[in-house]
């Protein structure tokens, strides 16, 4: 097999990346990692990696997720699709990547940072600003959270039911994430 070249790429390359969320006394957490190598070497984004050749996205998520910090999670969401273009000096496109983001709740271990995350945090969602984010960060967060719950009444959030029961695109299934948001405005009509 020839590996595929991650600078200077001759095409785009699959990216995946994992909202993480955990429900903490005064609100929800998002679980964040400092990145320890290029294209973002130092910077803090959301657990995730390059996906492999015969793995699923969902199982590329997955494993770098518990790679990079030792968790794990409860059925994922397709959040967002976003694209990672770092020019060179010289103007070339240095790293491309094409970036699926899911959303999800955590399930199980204990974090770690391991993997190319030099450090792997829970903060508070109402508190970001301190980790330097980048702006296209913020909508994805937003994204997952609507997908992955409802805001009840007293404007807590609470799991969206579908997440309960398990749906999740799996191995052998592909996941039209425009049909499960129509699927879920619609079981919200009042």
């Amino acid at each position: 097999m020839n590996p595929v070249a991650r600078e200077y790429p001759a095409r785009p390359l699959v990216g995946v990346g994992v909202v993480l969320l955990r429900p903490a006394p005064d609100g929800w957490q998002v679980l964040l990692v400092q990145r320890g190598r290029p294209p973002a070497q130092g910077s803090w984004s959301l657990p995730g990696g390059a996906q492999r050749v015969g793995e699923t996205a969902a199982a590329a998520a997955r494993r770098e997720l518990a790679e990079e910090t030792g968790l794990g999670a409860g059925p994922l969401v397709l959040a967002d699709i976003s694209d990672l273009i770092q020019l060179d000096a010289l103007g070339r496109v240095q790293f491309h990547y094409t970036i699926l983001n899911y959303g999800g709740v955590v399930s199980e271990g204990a974090l770690r940072a391991g993997g190319d995350a030099l450090e792997a945090v829970w903060a508070p969602v109402g508190a970001l600003a301190g980790f330097a984010l980048g702006q296209a960060l913020r909508p994805v967060l937003e994204r997952a959270r609507a997908l992955l719950f409802d805001e009840t009444a007293a404007g807590l959030m609470a799991p969206r039911s579908a997440l309960i029961a398990g749906e999740e695109s799996g191995p052998s299934t592909s996941f039209d994430v425009e049909a499960f948001i129509a699927r879920k405005r619609g079981s919200q009509a009042p």
